[in-house]
């Protein structure tokens, strides 16, 4: 059988000027002409290196050695940059901006002559944008992720980004001095790769492992560990054969690979940042998924990793113990093991193997860190198109509750009365945020696990029902409704309460109800006015005419789908 024409000579393979000019300004690197002669495939590799992005700042290492790997199997690689989203520095959110990201990699891979792709991600957001840009392509791709950082060590114990939560309250009780906190700081950020904790990066390595777009351990070898880096040569080596192979990403990513992703999300007590990623990949891919299929495939999930924030540990800890294959092989029984993955074997083979070395570190479904896990999907009068919850980081005692909303109409609102002594609250009341969805911020940032009132935390509680249609970090906990869909910005009934109402959560029987008759609420709607943001021009302009809800993914409208890797005219 002829072997295909590698995509990369549609630009090196022309003969006459164009083929001249594809090939002369690149051979400036000192790159042979045997190079172009269309016997090497082209590997992209695209980097989201940024110093701007500590969680990724080591990406040119591993790029480094991706080129290495790529080299042995007789590949081309060409590293290129993206957009890079540093979750701890960008303002207002790098939720704001995963989108445009997305859109950088979609257009930089369809636009040159690559034949396969490795794509360096780590932070936050920098996973899903270039899953998503590069599913809108569908080139033979692979993920290869940072990895975490090592965990943090503080006054004689391990800390991670979830202590942030429990520094902060302490700080602001007088229990911390400002030089605590500040060695804290570095205490906990010790060495290269993002969050400790079983976060929101965490989360989007092992989505992509379980997806079946990642080497096995990819989502838990720390960032530091030299098997990083033989992790990203052994990719740069299989990306060549898959390009030889054709396996596309529409070959890895069918439904059942989003099924898998999410069972094992739940084993994980993953970020609930996973929906809203998972959804608008689907949404690239051409996959039907629904939000309530979160709650419908982690239905009788537990959990099964003991990672912090809903267990006790740090993903290091995990990696040591068996890593994401041990955690996948304990609920193997659930999961679709014949999908196939980019090592060019099913998911059942890659766990086959896999040991737990550590029990306190990876549960079984027989004898579970937790019986309760996954994510809550709820319906009800508030959040008619669903809103969600992580069982697994609240406190049981909330999950069915009913108090009065203290009612906070924006995040500047929020921040002005919080700690007033003279707040009207108890801890037996409900907080909600308004306008902090994907259009009310905009960008949907990162606030719904809000502080508790001053007042509260002198009195030693904890933990509070919070409601907000904005989302929380994955390293975050408490008993905190997320994405509340519409949004209070368009309209929604959460733009609808006032202070006093009454607020019913019954997470048991997936549903959360505003105690407020329909005639009054249509009442309230008459007055509804939305917030004038006063962005008239630019991204964030774009941003707020095109994005979807929470329950659609928050992508833009025009994005959905994918445009294939064809490039039909020349640039000369």
């Amino acid at each position: 059988m002829k072997e295909k024409k590698l995509r990369s000579q549609e630009w090196y393979g022309r003969k006459g000027k164009d083929g001249f000019i594809y090939r002369s300004w690149m051979k400036n690197q000192g790159l042979p002409h045997h190079l172009f002669e269309g016997e090497k495939p082209v590997i992209g590799i695209c980097n989201t290196y940024s110093e701007l992005t500590p969680c990724n700042a080591h990406f040119r290492e591993l790029a480094e050695a991706v080129k290495r790997g790529v080299w042995e199997a007789g590949g081309f690689p060409l590293e290129f940059p993206v957009m890079s989203l540093g979750e701890c520095s960008i303002k207002p959110t790098a939720m704001l901006f995963r989108n445009l990201a997305s859109m950088d990699v979609e257009e930089s891979i369809r636009a040159n002559p690559m034949d396969g792709v490795i794509l360096l991600c780590g932070c936050d957001k920098t996973t899903p944008s270039l899953v998503m840009g590069a599913a809108s392509v569908n080139l033979p791709t692979m993920v290869v992720s940072g990895g975490p950082m090592l965990a943090g060590w503080f006054k004689g114990k391990k800390i991670g980004t979830s202590d942030v939560w429990r520094f902060a309250e302490k700080y602001k009780k007088g229990e911390m001095s400002e030089e605590e906190f500040v060695a804290a700081e570095a205490a906990m950020s010790r060495s290269r790769g993002h969050c400790a904790p079983m976060g929101t990066a965490s989360t989007m390595a092992a989505m992509v492992e379980s997806l079946g777009l990642a080497l096995p351990d990819n989502a838990t070898i720390p960032a530091a560990d030299s098997r990083r880096k033989v992790l990203a040569h052994l990719a740069g080596m299989r990306i060549v054969e898959m390009v030889r192979e054709d396996l596309k990403m529409t070959d890895i990513l069918n439904r059942k690979a989003f099924e898998n992703a999410i069972m094992v999300n739940a084993a994980l007590g993953g970020s609930t940042n996973f929906i809203i990623h998972l959804l608008a990949i689907a949404g690239r891919i051409g996959v039907d998924l629904d939000i309530e299929d979160f709650d419908k495939f982690s239905a009788n999930i537990p959990l099964i990793a003991n990672i912090q924030p809903s267990g006790e540990h740090f993903v290091e800890d995990l990696f040591y113990a068996g890593g994401l294959p041990a955690v996948m092989k304990e609920i193997q029984g659930l999961l679709h093991k014949d999908n196939i993955t980019v090592n060019g074997k099913t998911i059942g083979e890659n766990i086959s193997g896999a040991e737990c070395y550590n029990r306190d570190l990876i549960g079984t479904m027989e004898d579970p860190i937790k019986p309760e896990s996954g994510i809550a999907v709820l319906k009800g009068n508030l959040c008619p198109n669903g809103a969600v919850l992580k069982p697994s980081a609240a406190t049981p005692a909330l999950l069915q509750h009913r108090g009065k909303a203290v009612v906070f109409e924006d995040i500047d609102d929020y921040k002005k009365r919080i700690d007033d002594p003279d707040l009207d609250v108890t801890p037996e009341s409900i907080l909600v945020l308004k306008n902090v969805g994907p259009k009310g911020y905009p960008g949907m940032p990162e606030v719904g696990n809000m502080a508790l009132p001053a007042k509260i935390l002198a009195q030693g509680i904890s933990d509070m029902v919070r409601i907000s249609d904005g989302r929380m970090s994955g390293t975050g906990f408490g008993t905190v409704v997320l994405h509340v869909s519409p949004e209070s910005a368009v309209g929604g009934n959460l733009a609808l309460v006032r202070q006093g109402d009454w607020i019913h959560l019954d997470v048991p029987n997936r549903s959360l109800t505003l105690e407020v008759s329909e005639e009054e609420l249509e009442n309230r709607r008459a007055s509804f006015q939305p917030l004038n943001l006063g962005y008239d021009r630019g991204y964030v302009n774009l941003f707020i005419q095109n994005v979807t809800q929470a329950h659609e993914g928050v992508d833009f409208d025009f994005l959905i789908g994918a445009s294939g890797p064809i490039v039909k005219r020349d640039s000369h």
